[in-house]
């Protein structure tokens, strides 16, 4: 379906045309002052420089042949030579119909070319729990997901989980010294190990921080723990059955908490998949010239002439022999290739890490691991942090828990439910877990990803201003509305939407079509923050009619059943907008 302001570009260029004008500079914006017209064109402008004439010469010329157009309601030439334009009510509603024909897309063609995209957002690290760092890429991660599977993309995820380092070493050191009679440390052992881990996920969670607090001031400590990650990567068998049972417990705390974030993901690969992968590409970059010893270091130089700013080797293995996050990384992109081929690879990740990824996909590119047209792309976010500007902590200091953070935002929505007194336990419950998934989603998305933001709990668990909860009780509110007009016996159909008349009801119908850039805008410029300003412009615009308008009393039926109309028509692109965005609404609230 060809977008709205596509088809009064067309019509205002046959028209420039018609005056023997280069139709080149007939584009149709959206109005920037609303209060004077709904779209304009500032084409007269440029051109006027080149055929020397006054620019509002020539949009008047332009006006009187889009006077006698049946799109536009009125056309005027004003100073200094802009044409303001509004759309006929007939020729909106019919657009505004065709979209409802379409109500898996409304009217949003898919990305042409179709690609393969393999996105990498989660990171976690393992045996450590989801803590607030790790609700951006999430968040941003799983909206891109979605807006490129509308778009009619082939996504697969990656929660790419870090199970691969310095961190595996110390959780095997730490506990070799709790029960060194664990037949993991027996290197002579030769039988099957255990299949039960001997730890749980709340024992896991406590070895890492206790280990890594040892190491940093204990160096015989750390260095026992740089030699169990160096034998761990070499393929020791007790090690390596404990990094199986860290993956299993782990990974099954990890889902459950991202669950409740409603992210999922396709693949639950780690750094330690791509391990099979880094010998041989070892071999190769070194056979190939591409890779050379720097300081006892392996490195592959990525340096360009054009680069303002130093820009290190790309680090393949440390002078030990162990390998990194550029190591890991570089492999991973080699399986991802073998079993996948993707077009692109889109990385969600701190925006903190941007050097890192200029090193790992220069290196890709110039030793040939991915091919030469396939895209990588870093889509760096910024911090969460608290009213103090700082990263978001506890209120003893430590790192802020995911989990808790969530549960604090529940609470604080249970508690504002539960004052309508209009519910069950059970529902309130229900509806609470809902509302505050709504709140933190949206009150991140809602920001440019490379942008830090303050977690402002007041603000974004508030049901007005530019919040979640706001946009799901509008979402509610019509829902309402919709059910009571069923209950009277009506029907709603989009073949009963009139044209619309003016003020808030023509206002309403002209943000419906404004759906189809909004989506293609937020997906190809990897900025969900678009689509949430739509969101909440577009509630804004309902809430107006909602209140200037008589919907259920009215007593002229067609009009009755036209308004409903453009309430559930706004509604459904309301909830697949959201839907989008990763949240959902309730039924009530």
């Amino acid at each position: 379906m060809t977008e709205l302001l596509e088809c009064l570009t067309k019509e205002v260029s046959d028209a420039f045309t018609s005056c023997g004008f280069d139709a080149t500079h007939a584009k149709v914006t959206l109005s920037n002052r609303p209060d004077l017209c709904e779209f304009q064109c500032n084409g007269a402008m440029p051109l006027a420089k080149t055929l020397h004439r006054a620019p509002i010469e020539i949009a008047k010329e332009v006006a009187e042949v889009l006077a006698k157009s049946d799109t536009f309601s009125s056309v005027e030439a004003v100073n200094p030579g802009f044409l303001n334009m509004k759309i006929t009510s007939g020729k909106l509603v019919s657009f505004v119909k065709d979209m409802a024909k379409d109500p898996e897309h409304f009217g949003v063609a898919p990305a042409d070319p179709k690609e393969t995209i393999i996105m990498d957002y989660g990171g976690p690290n393992v045996a450590k729990p989801l803590h607030v760092g790790h609700l951006r890429s999430a968040v941003i991660g799983e909206a891109m997901k979605r807006l490129a599977r509308f778009m009619g993309q082939e996504v697969i995820s990656d929660v790419h989980l870090g199970d691969w380092g310095l961190q595996m070493g110390l959780i095997i050191t730490e506990l070799s010294k709790r029960k060194p009679e664990l037949c993991y440390f027996d290197p002579d052992y030769t039988g099957e190990y255990p299949s039960e881990p001997p730890f749980t996920i709340s024992e896991l969670e406590e070895i890492y921080p206790t280990a890594s607090g040892k190491s940093k001031e204990d160096e015989n400590y750390r260095n026992e723990a740089l030699l169990a990650t160096k034998e761990l990567q070499k393929g020791r068998g007790g090690y390596q059955a404990l990094l199986r049972h860290i993956m299993n417990v782990s990974v099954n705390d990890l889902k459950r908490n991202y669950k409740r974030l409603d992210v999922d993901f396709d693949l639950w690969k780690g750094e330690s998949d791509a391990d099979p992968y880094i010998g041989p590409m070892v071999e190769r970059l070194k056979k190939e010239g591409y890779a050379h010893e720097s300081e006892g270091a392996l490195v592959v130089d990525v340096a360009e002439e054009t680069d303002t700013k130093t820009i290190p080797p790309c680090m393949i293995l440390k002078s030990d022999g162990a390998a990194l996050y550029d190591t890991t990384d570089l492999a991973t992109l080699i399986w991802r290739r073998e079993d996948y081929d993707p077009d692109e690879v889109l990385y969600v990740v701190d925006k903190r890490q941007e050097l890192h990824f200029i090193q790992v996909f220069r290196a890709a590119k110039k030793t040939g691991i991915v091919k030469d047209d396939t895209k990588l792309t870093f889509l760096g976010f910024g911090t969460v942090n608290g009213p103090d500007g700082k990263a978001l902590k506890t209120r003893d200091g430590g790192v802020m828990r995911l989990e808790f953070l969530l549960d604090d935002i529940k609470a604080t929505m249970l508690e504002k439910i539960k004052e309508n007194d209009t519910m069950t336990a059970e529902e309130a419950e229900e509806t609470a877990e809902i509302v505050s998934l709504a709140a933190v989603k949206y009150g991140d998305l809602s920001n440019q990803p490379g942008k830090d933001y303050i977690f402002d709990l007041k603000k974004f668990t508030s049901f007005e201003g530019n919040t979640g909860p706001y946009v799901l009780y509008t979402i509610v509110r019509v829902k309402s509305i919709l059910r009571k007009f069923e209950e009277q016996g009506g029907v709603v159909s989009f073949d009963k939407l009139l044209p619309p008349e003016e003020g808030s009801q023509k206002e309403l119908m002209l943000l419906l079509p404004k759906f189809i850039p909004s989506v293609r805008s937020a997906y190809e410029t990897l900025s969900p923050n678009v689509l949430c300003a739509y969101v909440y412009e577009l509630s804004n615009a309902l809430n107006h009619f909602y209140h200037e308008t008589k919907i259920l009393k009215e007593e002229d039926e067609e009009k009755k059943a036209s308004y409903v109309a453009l309430l559930a028509l706004t509604k459904d692109i309301l909830e697949k907008s959201i839907s989008l965005l990763g949240f959902k609404a309730p039924e009530k609230m």
